[in-house]
């Protein structure tokens, strides 16, 4: 159904799982992303691809990221294929002084995309450009918008948001190398895309109005505010969360930033949009000095003002706070069915005890006057937090709740029939026959009672567990690893000369002339949705070798033939670590593969690749690692 955004995922390393496999009525999968048995999962110019939503006319949407550092000394001017390997990271750092460079990019594809069947290309969001650009010059063009896609209906309607684009001022102080400074109108802002046609989803919040007070002078300040789309239905309502008003202690930085812009016995005055900017981005403690109350939001498509702009409606909060409150308070709106039930999370005060101040699973349903009304999901107190993701045509919302199991804070994934709330949620016993210890989240429910997560596969107790995505019906209870439901092609298998299923052996050349091997491998760590007829989309980690870098300048080192060198082990044989990348499952009459074999490396921990967890963080604001230099 729509997109469900809190991608938690776990950049360990996943080795053979060891949870049990599943009930045989589960459907057969295979990964119909697969050339060559390597996932067309990212686009060119970029290194991470996640599959986002599924609709039922087989498109789908999601988000290539992380530029790969290509640059080298040794070649000048050239252009390093990095394809057959994993290069150094490339840091992407945020500073009022440097310019802001994109490092997200929306991309589609679908069962008939122009590139080939499932093969992902670049869409062009907010005025960007494909990562692979170049301009008259032929030189690289660097986007300044980062630009993500969360959600899709079955009109082919989308819904994501954008950050500004860059801006500049001339530079004026004591450096004299300096020559602009950098900013951008707003942190981030939701949008869809409707019949190809872009519509920007402003929050009710983006200007800072101070009046005027005795010797304080009247003012206003430009400071963009920030909004999310996360989720659209069939009917065009797009459901998200948006800045509504700023935190009190906020309007002293701005006043701040106002009066040291006024100051004519400063020599150079920093200007009002820069110290702004340096406030809105967080300092080297990723503390933020300017930060907002937040609302969940419905937008409508379908209802344009004389302007072109979508009907809001902010949906009401869990609680009243009190007019001398200096809390933030916060909802969100991440899923929607096609009668207009929303779900999604609100600070609210458990029990109506204002001692009791949490942030909990909620839904939003329309009373006779066609006003939504406020539903709490209701939490036992042991429970820290819980959040809802997606809610169908039946009423069933899914989610997740976090508690403190066997002495480790856990999430596991739960039910609730909105139509009969008073039964309370249901949780799931995943692998086990009883409540177990592995930590659960739901992404996407269907109208069939279909629902994808992911779940951890290991039992250890004192370091990261690895993820493997799951399916769950609602209707038998079943709940199965979608690894164990897979064609053995689409794990890295292929067939001997003797019949028998052995690892696909990838050939790579060498900086030096020779060529390595190494043993194929893909494993999917997490569904992010599933369509009517059970496509499921998500991400999975393909196994890839690494490069060799400069340990100075993070390079990539090239050998004489021009070709990277890659890193060895002692034996001689490739150091591998895995990537993520989009993946799709189509349904298939095969068979379910029983083969399984170890992965004899250590698992390779990329800092920082794939988590999706800031998009839930407050406040939400910024995407990548930004440092104040």
């Amino acid at each position: 159904m729509k997109l469900k955004f809190d991608k938690a995922l776990s950049l360990v390393a996943i080795g053979v799982l060891s949870v049990i496999g599943s009930a045989q009525a589960a459907p057969i999968y295979e990964i119909v992303n697969i050339e060559n048995f390597d996932l067309k999962g990212t686009i060119d110019g970029t290194r991470n691809g996640y599959a986002m939503a599924v609709n039922n006319q087989d498109e789908v949407v999601g988000i290539s990221k992380g530029k790969k550092k290509l640059s080298t000394e040794d070649i000048a001017g050239g252009i390093i294929d990095v394809e057959d390997g994993i290069s150094g990271a490339e840091e992407i750092t945020y500073s009022v002084l440097k310019p802001i460079e994109a490092n997200n990019f929306t991309i589609t594809t679908s069962a008939n995309a122009a590139e080939g069947a499932w093969t992902p290309t670049f869409y062009s969001l907010a005025g960007t450009t494909n990562p692979t650009d170049v301009g008259s010059d032929g030189e690289l063009i660097i986007n300044s918008i980062d630009t993500f896609f969360y959600g899709l209906n079955s009109n082919g309607t989308k819904v994501g948001a954008y950050t500004g684009v860059e801006k500049t001022l001339p530079y004026v102080g004591t450096s004299t190398t300096q020559k602009l400074w950098y900013y951008r109108d707003f942190e981030l802002r939701a949008v869809a895309v409707k019949d190809d046609v872009e519509f920007s989803l402003s929050p009710p919040y983006t200007t800072y109005e101070r009046a005027q007070s005795g010797d304080i002078s009247a003012a206003t300040v430009e400071l963009g505010g920030s909004s999310v789309a996360a989720g659209v239905n069939d009917n065009n309502l797009v459901v998200g969360y948006g800045s509504t008003a700023l935190v009190s202690s906020s309007k002293d930085r701005i006043d701040t930033c106002i009066t040291s812009a006024q100051d004519t016995e400063t020599d150079n005055p920093t200007p009002l949009e820069i110290c702004v900017q340096d406030s809105q981005y967080p300092d080297t403690n990723n503390r933020r000095y300017i930060l907002y109350q937040t609302r969940a939001l419905v937008w409508d498509l379908n209802n344009l003002d004389d302007s072109g702009v979508p009907g809001r409606t902010e949906l009401p909060l869990g609680l009243t706070p009190s007019a001398d409150s200096t809390l933030i308070y916060t909802s969100q709106a991440l899923g929607i069915n096609s009668i207009g039930d929303v779900a999604g999370r609100s600070h609210v005060y458990r029990g109506g005890d204002t001692d009791k101040l949490y942030f909990d699973a909620a839904y939003w349903k329309k009373d006779a006057n066609g006003e939504y009304q406020y539903n709490w999901v209701k939490m036992d107190d042991e429970v820290t937090n819980s959040i809802a993701y997606d809610i169908n045509d039946d009423g069933i919302l899914v989610g997740s709740y976090q508690k403190y199991i066997g002495g480790y804070l856990r999430n596991k994934f739960f039910t609730l029939d909105t139509n009969n709330p008073e039964q309370g949620i249901v949780t799931p016993n995943d692998f086990q026959t009883t409540l177990s210890d592995l930590s659960s989240k739901p992404k996407d429910i269907n109208n069939k009672g279909q629902v994808v997560g992911y779940v951890e596969s290991t039992y250890d107790k004192e370091k990261p567990r690895p993820k493997v995505g799951f399916l769950f019906d609602n209707n038998t209870s079943e709940f199965v690893n979608l690894n164990d439901r897979l064609v053995c092609g689409s794990k890295g298998y292929e067939q001997n000369t003797d019949g028998e299923w052995v690892r696909h052996q990838v050939s790579i050349q060498d900086g030096t002339g020779e060529t390595l091997t190494y043993s194929s491998d893909i494993k999917i760590v997490e569904a992010n949705g599933i369509s009517e007829d059970g496509t499921i989309v998500g991400t999975a980690f393909i196994r890839k070798p690494q490069y060799q870098t400069d340990p100075i300048t993070g390079n990539v080192v090239v050998g004489d033939n021009g070709l990277p060198l890659f890193k060895l082990d002692g034996n001689g044989a490739p150091v591998t670590a895995y990537l993520p990348r989009m993946v799709i499952l189509k349904q298939t009459s095969g068979e379910a593969c029983t083969t399984s074999d170890s992965v004899e490396e250590e698992p390779y921990v990329r800092q920082g690749a794939a988590s999706f967890a800031w998009l839930f963080a407050l406040p939400l604001l910024w995407f990548r690692r930004r440092v104040k230099k």
